[in-house]
């Protein structure tokens, strides 16, 4: 009001000297400064435009035009460019969004070798390993996989896991609430010894489980030297908070194992698999096609991710607090972790990434998500381009879904089979769900997947509005080859085994490789992408770790500090 009331006065100042002027100027001029009063009095407050914390979608008959301005003045359009239009039509249908014209040459093949002993051949009497899992669902599935082939390295039977109950979640469900026990001890008869519980004799379990850790990426000759000792001494060991303490690096005959878990003995109990079918049914009579979009913007991980999204003081307050749980994370700049790529695309980000690919408005879009930051207004700018939006929680009635919802693990399995289930499957990240769901539609036909470029759409996003759309689409799909699913497009030796399973995908026309190293490790540490969406808590030590085997150092100072530093106390 202040600056009005300066306004008004200037004006005035430069009024008064000219009133020997005619009869109709002074009218002309009274009526201009009553224009300008109205408009300005009309005109929404600065602050309340600096401040938004949503990139605003505007609908104009078939269009939208994207306004951003919190975005700096050299990004803003021009007052003689073209404005940013984004049509709401896909592209041609002749092109091929939903599928890959390369998949049908290729397919999954896990069978062992000739020279792959079957479990009758290997194992071992008086050797039970346990584990103990860490994290949410995908987190502890990673868990399971890898300690069947841990397990085959010690030559030693596995007793069921024991999956994590301590976790954020808070989920006390057991193996067999989730998974189908019975399948999975039938499938893999011939690879390995696995029993429910550790026999007991006379009426007692043999001995306490001896627990222990390993390091993360742990290589075989590592669980020869480290854990093979304890196993037998004390006969029973358990391993505890058991995910990613496998390499990469293995030989053909144990990826292919782990292919065996992953894509075929770990299936979901018949009441978790009848519901998510149900929910993909749903989605199929709303239409042929959808898409399935996991979409990770809890306000936890934004804040342990160090990204910012533009809600100034207000979002640096929010997340800032949420940090602070965390004693030993590392301030991180913004700037250079978008840069990096590491920070998740906003919802409205995903829209702009999909409608330039080519999907219009009227495609069908399940959202598989935690908690999103800013709630409904967060998502407003998804839904304006994509109306069509579903979720579990949408598509089942409260009868339906009362069963699952007390269980995070049972209702994020819901969510995993209509992402495995869907024409297209998309990220908005690269987390745990994001990869595992990657390397399962590799193996299951290179089923169309689509993971965000975030390094180079980073640069890319800020700057949209100084350029036509034709120009911006034509730059999103340029970035986003090699991004979209296609067979080959991931070179062996990148990413986690679980993303990229090449050892168990054949080409119908070529030889399958006989490379014994298929991966380089790169263990650079957790961070939010390793983690389940909704499962962040603080820093913290185990309360179960053993403390040595009769003077023999296990585990060294520096694994110690390692696991310490990038384990969550879940």
């Amino acid at each position: 009001m202040g600056l009005r009331r300066r306004g008004r006065n200037r004006v005035a100042r430069c009024w008064l000297p000219t009133m020997p002027v005619t009869t109709a100027a002074c009218g002309a001029s009274v009526m201009m400064l009553l224009v300008v009063l109205f408009h300005c009095l009309l005109s929404p407050p600065l602050e309340e435009e600096e401040h938004s914390f949503l990139h605003r979608a505007r609908i104009q008959g078939r269009s939208h035009v994207l306004l951003k301005p919190t975005e700096h003045p050299k990004n803003v359009v021009a007052a003689d460019t073209e404005e940013f239009h984004v049509p709401s039509g896909g592209v041609n249908p002749r092109t091929d969004l939903w599928s890959s014209n390369l998949s049908k040459q290729f397919y999954g093949c896990s069978n062992a070798s000739k020279q792959f002993f079957r479990v009758g051949a290997v194992a071992e009497p008086n050797r039970y390993l346990m584990i103990a899992t860490s994290g949410g669902l995908n987190q502890q599935r990673t868990g399971i996989i890898d300690a069947v082939v841990a397990a085959r390295i010690l030559n030693a039977t596995l007793v069921i896991p024991e999956l994590d109950e301590q976790s954020f979640w808070k989920d006390a469900s057991n193996f067999s609430e989730i998974f189908d026990t019975d399948w999975f001890l039938s499938s893999l008869k011939y690879d390995l010894m696995i029993v429910k519980e550790v026999p007991k004799k006379g009426g007692k379990i043999v001995g306490a489980p001896y627990k222990m850790r390993v390091p993360r990426k742990c290589t075989p000759k590592c669980y020869q030297s480290r854990v093979l000792p304890a196993l037998m001494k004390k006969h029973v060991v358990q391993l505890t908070k058991y995910d990613y303490r496998l390499s990469n690096n293995l030989e053909p005959d144990l990826q292919k194992l782990r292919c065996r878990v992953n894509y075929h003995a770990l299936k979901f109990t018949d009441q978790i698999r009848q519901m998510g079918n149900m929910l993909v049914q749903r989605m199929r009579s709303k239409s042929s096609r959808f898409i399935a979009l996991h979409l990770r913007f809890e306000p936890d991980m934004l804040a342990f991710s160090g990204c910012y999204y533009g809600g100034g003081e207000k979002e640096r307050t929010e997340l800032g607090a949420i940090r602070k749980r965390w004693k030993t994370l590392h301030v991180n700049d913004p700037d250079k972790e978008r840069r990096h790529g590491k920070c998740p695309l906003t919802p409205e980000e995903v829209a702009l990434m999909l409608r330039a690919l080519g999907f219009g408005d009227d495609v069908h879009l399940y959202v598989a998500s935690g908690e999103i930051y800013g709630g409904e207004a967060t998502l407003a700018a998804l839904k304006a381009f994509f109306p069509n939006i579903h979720s579990k929680e949408t598509l089942l009635s409260r009868d339906e879904l009362a069963p699952f919802e007390p269980f995070s693990s049972r209702m994020a399995a819901l969510d995993f089979i209509v992402c495995d289930e869907s024409d297209v499957f998309v990220s908005n990240n690269n987390g745990n769900m994001a990869r595992m769901l990657a390397g399962r539609r590799r193996y299951f036909g290179h089923k169309r997947t689509i993971r965000p470029n975030a390094k180079k759409l980073s640069s890319l996003f800020p700057n949209r509005t100084s350029m036509t759309w034709d120009a911006f689409q034509s730059k999103v799909r340029a970035i986003q080859k090699g991004f979209m699913g296609e067979p080959g497009e991931v070179k062996a030796g990148r990413g986690e085994f679980h993303e990229n399973p090449v050892a168990c995908i054949c080409h119908k026309n070529k030889k399958p490789s006989k490379s014994a190293r298929d991966f380089q490790e790169n263990d650079d540490g957790l961070d939010w992408r390793d983690l389940d969406y909704g499962e962040i808590e603080p820093l913290g030590r185990s309360r179960s770790e053993g403390s040595g085997l009769d003077g023999d150092n296990l585990l060294a100072r520096s694994d110690e500090a390692e696991s310490d530093e990038f384990d969550f106390g879940w």
